[in-house]
């Protein structure tokens, strides 16, 4: 009886400490979820609901006290949803423009803690929300305040928190990065300028002997900052590495979001441009450059890192992709192989889930370093435009998104 009612007490407050964000709580596309389906039936698993009226987009969703929040596309504004467990909407709000050109659906995953949503629009605007009511507690003219530039499709970041700050990129002749107090949307630091333009890149935060870092890609830089102070401890010019090989897009192709494992660093940028490896120093300085890849040029359906290999999807020339692993260690190719299209990937209870941009093939995948294992696949009907959302899975469901409908799905053994 005194344990039960030590957790009623205590659930609250780890709820309140947890945070819940893109691509899982560690942004490395690993969900913490256990008591999964091995295999699916042909047809493919359970479809427990379909969403609609979310508005457009390629974010994903993410579950926070047994809600589901969204963010979409509605006429011309970013908007983000709340979705009761009967699958209905409780509430959704404009957070202010989307963006207004090229592929203008939206992007940002909502970020959450301790009741708070935090998320970017597609024209730089970075909003709080109570995750109750929907109703506005901040916003911030982030970008155009802080005179951003951006590439050819606008801002792409879901928001990063640390300790008691709100971290977003603008890169521009300004800064390169600012944080915004949590509480209010008070602008705390900024850092200095790389004189670049943003790329879609969402920020990682790292530990290494107890110091923590914010590491994150512009255009052509990868760069680390201090959270505390907003001192930019070292860059890198990535796009160096084969810069005679890549074409005028440059770096602003970046999409995917750095892994770190262990003291290392790995990045992968698309458009048959490259993937790298590097060293991180104990303090946290400087990193050094270990190794390239020209394979696993992923494009923006991130990749995971599972027992020493990454698995993920390369541009192959003719952006229609295939599915490659490649060595941690050495970056060595252990195989590339052709189902569909390439697409998005994450992973749960040591399987890997596999979403295809067309023709909107979920496969699940074994992960081998010998071959593409593929278990189970099937086929979404229903939605519109590419297939670009990353999958989410929360407490047993896969979430999969194709434009303005989103599909539950139970795969809960």
């Amino acid at each position: 009886m005194k344990l039960l009612t030590l957790f009623v007490f205590l659930m609250p407050l780890l709820l309140a400490a947890q945070v819940i964000q893109w691509r899982g709580p560690q942004r490395d596309g690993i969900y913490p979820e256990s008591g999964l389906l091995t295999q699916w039936p042909e047809e493919g698993p359970e479809l427990l609901q379909t969403i609609e009226g979310i508005g457009l987009g390629w974010s994903s969703p993410v579950i926070y006290n047994n809600k589901l929040y969204i963010t979409g596309m509605v006429d011309s504004l970013d908007c983000l949803s709340c979705i009761a467990p009967d699958g209905k909407i409780e509430w959704q709000i404009s957070l202010g423009r989307a963006w207004n050109q090229t592929f203008p659906d939206t992007r940002s995953t909502p970020t959450i803690r301790d009741g708070k949503i935090y998320v970017s629009t597609g024209m730089g605007r970075v909003v709080c929300i109570n995750a109750v009511d929907g109703h506005q507690i901040w916003a911030n003219e982030a970008f155009a305040e802080n005179e951003g530039s951006v590439g050819t499709w606008g801002v792409a970041e879901s928001i990063l928190l640390v300790d008691d700050k709100a971290i977003f990129t603008t890169a521009g002749p300004k800064t390169t990065m600012v944080a915004l107090d949590a509480e209010t949307g008070r602008q705390i630091w900024q850092t200095k300028t790389l004189n670049d333009v943003l790329a879609y890149v969402s920020p990682i935060l790292i530990e290494q002997n107890g110091k923590k870092q914010i590491v994150n890609l512009t255009a052509k830089y990868l760069f680390g900052v201090n959270p505390d102070n907003g001192e930019m401890e070292w860059h890198y010019n990535f796009f160096e590495i084969d810069s005679s090989e890549w074409d005028n897009a440059g770096g602003v192709i970046n999409c995917t979001s750095p892994i770190y494992h262990d003291g290392f660093l790995y990045v992968s940028s698309g458009y048959n441009h490259t993937s790298a490896k590097f060293k991180m120093n104990g303090d946290l300085s400087d990193v050094e450059f270990l190794w390239k890849d020209k394979m696993l040029d992923n494009h923006h359906g991130g990749v995971v890192l599972i027992d020493g290999v990454i698995y993920g999807s390369n541009w192959e020339n003719n952006s229609r992709g295939n599915w490659c692993a490649i060595s941690f260690d050495t970056g060595e190719l252990l195989y590339e192989e052709r189902f569909r299209n390439k697409g998005s990937i994450v992973a749960a209870d040591g399987l890997l889930y596999i979403y295809t941009e067309q023709p909107g093939f979920v496969g699940l995948v074994k992960p081998n370093p010998e071959k593409f294992e593929l278990i189970s696949s099937f086929r979404v009907s229903g939605g519109t435009g590419p297939h670009w959302a990353h999958p989410a899975i929360y407490s047993g469901k896969m979430y999969i998104r194709h434009g303005e409908k989103l599909f539950v799905y139970n795969v809960k053994a």
